[in-house]
This record gives structure tokens, sequence and C-alpha cells, in this order.
């Protein structure tokens, strides 16, 4: 077996002299990307951080109940959100709430339209479906690697990890929704004359939209699964107390930073949820 190991494909060379080659040529890009993304993202915190917690907290319960009409939701936030004050995590959960929010986004306005198109150009599905599976396969922190020399220490390496990580599930829910539409639907489309832009917006969306909203709720999943790993390089938030309780071994600081977190993703999953439409009577 000597003659194979002997003749080594030097793969992970031709990757760093890639990233290095971009990091040569291309760093003006990287720095612009950084400064925009990092201005955003702080804008965002500081717009969080600006209200009153207990202001807040009403906010995000008066939109639960504007969803789902739900008195348990509503109590379920503020309790948990009041528990988070009172263990001194706020501040860190609202810039995991602001980073968590900002990728969610990115990975959304990218996602959906992606498979969009790939549901209805079944050739373009078949390119990107091994791109995203290498995307969720690699180990998360592989990709701190690459991102942390492009675009620098701070929030912005850990948001672009985060979204590469995160963007395959509402690609992939997207493609399925659209794509499993009932063909009955489409023919009825077609028999009234509808265009091809009414049957993505009347028919297939409509028909998707349960399939999608999974796609959010997984994409937020995801992208909280990335606070912790985000904060090894410099990124804010709850995932700096759980590296430093590791650091440390203190069993507290980490029980409660990733209580914090849990509560955070508790909240975000049943609020983005679909509200529950009632049975015709």
């Amino acid at each position: 077996m000597d003659w194979l190991t002997d003749s080594k494909i030097p793969l992970g060379a031709w990757m760093s002299d890639f990233v290095d080659w971009l990091n040569e040529h291309a760093a003006i890009v990287f720095y612009t990307i950084s400064d925009v993304l990092g201005f955003l993202i702080e804008g965002f915190m500081d717009i969080l951080l600006w209200f009153n917690p207990l202001v807040l907290i009403a906010l995000v319960a008066g939109l639960a109940w504007g969803l789902h009409r739900k008195w348990q939701l509503v109590a379920l936030i503020v309790l948990s959100f009041l528990l988070i004050v009172n263990l001194g995590y706020w501040e860190a959960t609202m810039e995991t709430l602001a980073l968590v929010l900002f990728a969610t986004a990115l990975c959304m306005l990218i996602g959906v339209p992606l498979g969009i198109a790939a549901a209805h150009r079944n050739w373009l599905y078949q390119v990107i479906r091994p791109i995203l599976d290498l995307m969720q396969t690699i180990p998360t922190f592989v990709y701190l690697i690459p991102t942390l020399i492009l675009f620098g220490l701070g929030v912005v390496p850990g948001l672009i990890s985060t979204v590469i990580f995160a963007i395959a599930a509402p690609v992939r829910l997207t493609y399925l929704g659209v794509s499993s539409t009932p063909t009955q639907l489409i023919e009825a489309g077609e028999s009234f004359g509808a265009t091809r832009s009414q049957m993505l917006w009347k028919i297939e969306l409509p028909h998707a939209m349960p399939t999608i909203m999974a796609g959010l709720t997984q994409c937020i999943m995801l992208s909280l699964s990335m606070v912790v790993i985000a904060a090894l390089v410099g990124a804010d938030g709850l995932g700096k107390p759980v590296v430093r309780a590791l650091n440390t071994v203190n069993i507290a600081q980490g029980f409660e930073a990733g209580l914090s977190i849990v509560i955070l993703a508790i909240i975000l999953d049943r609020v983005c949820k679909q509200p529950e439409r009632k049975a015709a009577r």
C-alpha cells in the first residue's frame, strides 16, 4: 500500500493555495463584505439591546399572540425571557438572536428562490444536490478556517459559516414543496390560462408553504447549533459563556448559558411555526 500513500493527491494543498490566492487578489472584496455585514449585524444587535427588556418581551409576546392566539405560548415566552433576564444572559441572548435572525434571513432569501429554480429545472437540482450534501456533511469546524482567513476575526466569519451550514434546509424543502404540487392543480391552472408567474404565486407556493415553513424552522435550529462554533472566531452571543465555561470547567455557567440557548430555540420554533388552521365545520 506504500505506493498508494506515496502518491498522495494534494487536495488540501490545492484548497490552501486557492484560499491564499483569494486572500491575495480579492482581499478588498472580502474586507468590504466583512465591513458591510458587520455594520448591519452590530446595528441590529444595538437595536435589540436599545429596548428595555420588559418592553421587548411584551412586543414578542404580542407578536406570538397575533400569530397563534394561544395564551399558553404567550405565557411560555414571558416566563422564559424573564428567566433569561434573571440569570443575567439577556444581552448575550439578544446578540445570539440577532445573529440567528440575520443568518436565517440570508438563508431564506437565497435558498427559497434557488429551491424554486431547482424544482422547475431538474438539471439544476442534479447539479446542486451533491453540493448541498457536501455543505451539510463537512464538519462545521472546517468552515471556520477559510472564513476566518478571508473575513477576519469577529461576527462575520461566524455568520458566513452559519449560512453555509444552514442554507441546505430551505433549498431542499422548497424544492420538495414546489416539485410535489399535485398534477391536478397544475392542469387546472393551465386550463384557465394561468401564466408561469401566476402558477407559481397562486398554485405552487401556497401548496408548498407548509414545507417552506418547515425549512424555515429547520434553518433556525441549524443556525442556533452554530452559535457555540461561531464564538470560537469572535462572534458575540451565548456561545462565548459556553466556551468560557468549557475552558474553566464551570458547570454552573455552562448549564445556565446552555439553558438560555435551549429556551431561545424553543421560542423561535414555536413563534415561527406556521399557525394551525381551524378545521372547517
